[in-house]
C-alpha cells in the first residue's frame, strides 16, 4: 500500500501502513516498551523466566490476534491477577514448586474457554445484561486506579528521574509534531533511562554479563518437565483448587479490557470478532504460557493506555510488538537490559498510562450517559470504587475452604459485587444494543 498523508496523532489511524514501513516500526517498538516494564515485573516477584515471560507475551499475543480473527489491538502480557497463586504454592520462588502453580494457571485458562462457549450459545446480547456501562465503566477506573500506588512506589525511588519520563510524555503528545507526537511513552522511556544511566542510577554489571543468545526458557521448569519426573499429586490438586477461582476476576477484567479497547478505538469489537473468540484467545494464550513456565497472559491496559494517547488503531502494529518480543527473548542480554531499568523510569511511565485507563473508564459512562441521579447506580458505581481501591491497598480478602484458602484481589471483589447488584437490584435501565460495525463501542441504549 503506497504511503498516503496523515495527520499522525490528531485523527484516528486504523491502517498504520499508511504511515509507512520505519514508523510502524517504531510504533511496534513503544508497544513492546509500554507492556514490558508490568510484564517483566511478574517474572521478577515470582521468580518465573524473564526470556520466557516475553516469548509466550509475543506468542500468546499473536495466537490471540488469530482467533480474534486480526481485528482487535490488543496486547498480551503477564497478569498480575494470578500473583497470590504463584506466592501460595512458591512463596520464596522456588524453582522446584513453581512448575505445580503453573499447572494451576493453566487449568484456570480453560474457564475462559467456558465463558467463550456461554456467549456463543446464548449470545452476546443476554450475556452481557450483567456488564452493562454501570458496571465496566467503574470496573476500567478502577483498573487504573487500583495500580496508581505501584506507579507511585516506582517514582518515588527517585522523583527526579520519573518527572522527567513523565514531562517528556506530555510535552511530546501535546506539543509534538508529527512522529514524535504518537511515540510518546517510547521516548519518555529512552530519554529516562538515558538520564539515569549518565547520572549514576543503572547498574549495567547484569548486562555486561549476559551472552547475546540463549533459550528462553529450560525444560525442567516447564509443567512438562514437572510430570516426566515424579511429582507430589497432592500438591498438583492444592494448586488448582487454589489457583483456578482467580480466574473468575481476570474474566472479568477481560471484558472490562474489551470494553476500554473498543471504547477507545470507536469499534464494536463486543459483536466482531465477539467475546466469545476474545475470551478464547486470552485463555489458550495463558493456558500455553503456563505450560512452558511463563506468567499468566492478560489483555494489558497500558497497551490501551498508549493506543488513546497515539490513536493509531491498527492491529498490525500490535502484532508487529509481538514478534519484537519474540525476537528479544532470545537474547539474555536484552531481558538483563531490561532488568536494569530503573523503577522511576517504569513508574513515570505507568503513572501517565494508568491515568488514561481511567480516563477511558469515565469516557466509558459519560458517552453513554449512564443515569446518577439512579440510586441504583449509584450504589453500585460507589460500592465497585471503593471496594477496588480500598482492598487494594488494605490487603486481598483470603476465603478459607478447608485446607485450602482463596484469595480475592480487590478487583475481583468490586467485580463480583457490581454485577451480581445489577442483576438482583431493580430498576434496570439498560439494555445491550448491537451497533453496527464501525460505530462506537460499548454501546447500550435505553
Amino acid at each position: 500500500m503506497s504511503k498516503e498523508k496523515v495527520k499522525i496523532g490528531t485523527e484516528p489511524v486504523y491502517d498504520a501502513r499508511k504511515l509507512g514501513a520505519p514508523r510502524m516500526l517504531v510504533l511496534g517498538f513503544q508497544h513492546m516498551f509500554a507492556m514490558f516494564g508490568a510484564t517483566v515485573l511478574v517474572p521478577a516477584l515470582t521468580g518465573l523466566s524473564v526470556s520466557a515471560t516475553l516469548l509466550f507475551a509475543g506468542i500468546g499475543t499473536l495466537l490471540f490476534h488469530l482467533l480474534a480473527k486480526g481485528k482487535v489491538p490488543a496486547f498480551l502480557g503477564s497478569s498480575f491477577a494470578f500473583l497470590a497463586g504463584y506466592f501460595a504454592i512458591a512463596p520464596n520462588g522456588e524453582a522446584e514448586l513453581l512448575p505445580y502453580a503453573c499447572f494451576g494457571v493453566a487449568c484456570a485458562g480453560i474457564l475462559y474457554v467456558v465463558l467463550a462457549a456461554l456467549f456463543k450459545i446464548f449470545g452476546i446480547k443476554k450475556v452481557m445484561r450483567f456488564f452493562p456501562p454501570i458496571v465496566t465503566g467503574p470496573i476500567i477506573i478502577s483498573i487504573g486506579l487500583s495500580f496508581s500506588g505501584s506507579a507511585i512506589t516506582n517514582c518515588a525511588t527517585n522523583w527526579w528521574i520519573a518527572v522527567v519520563a513523565i514531562a517528556v510524555v506530555i510535552v511530546c503528545n501535546i506539543w509534538g509534531k508529527g512522529m514524535i507526537k504518537i511515540i510518546p511513552i517510547l521516548l519518555g522511556v529512552v530519554i529516562s533511562y538515558i538520564l539515569a544511566a549518565v547520572t549514576g542510577n543503572v547498574d549495567f554489571t547484569a548486562v555486561k554479563d549476559a551472552p547475546w543468545i540463549g533459550l528462553p526458557f529450560q525444560w525442567q521448569n516447564t509443567v512438562f518437565g514437572l510430570f516426566s519426573g515424579d511429582f507430589d499429586a497432592g500438591l498438583l490438586i492444592t494448586a488448582v483448587v487454589t489457583i483456578v477461582p482467580l480466574a473468575i476476576a481476570t474474566m472479568v477484567e477481560h471484558i472490562g479490557d474489551m470494553c476500554a479497547i473498543s471504547s477507545t478505538c470507536e469499534r464494536n469489537y463486543l459483536v466482531d470478532p465477539g467475546f466469545h473468540r476474545t475470551l478464547l484467545g486470552d485463555g489458550l494464550a495463558t493456558t500455553l504460557a503456563s505450560l512452558f513456565g511463563a506468567p499468566a497472559n492478560t489483555t494489558y491496559g497500558e497497551n490501551t493506555g498508549v493506543l488513546a494517547l497515539s490513536r493509531v488503531y491498527d492491529p498490525r502494529v500490535i502484532r508487529l510488538a509481538a514478534i519484537i518480543a519474540v525476537i528479544f527473548s532470545f537474547c539474555p542480554k536484552f531481558a538483563a537490559l531490561i532488568a536494569a531499568m530503573p523503577a522511576a523510569t517504569i513508574g513515570g511511565v505507568s503513572l501517565v498510562l494508568y491515568g488514561m485507563i481511567s480516563a477511558v473508564g469515565v469516557r466509558n459512562v459519560v458517552e453513554n450517559k449512564v443515569d446518577f441521579t439512579n440510586s441504583r447506580n449509584v450504589i453500585i458505581a460507589a460500592l465497585i470504587l471503593v471496594l477496588s481501591i480500598g482492598i487494594t491497598y488494605a490487603g486481598s480478602i483470603v476465603i478459607p475452604i478447608g485446607k485450602f484458602s482463596v484469595t480475592l484481589s480487590g478487583l475481583a471483589v468490586a467485580a463480583i459485587v457490581g454485577i451480581v447488584l445489577n442483576a438482583i437490584l431493580p430498576g434496570k435501565d439498560y439494555e445491550f444494543h448491537q451497533d453496527e460495525l464501525g460505530s462506537k463501542s460499548v454501546n447500550f441504549k435505553v
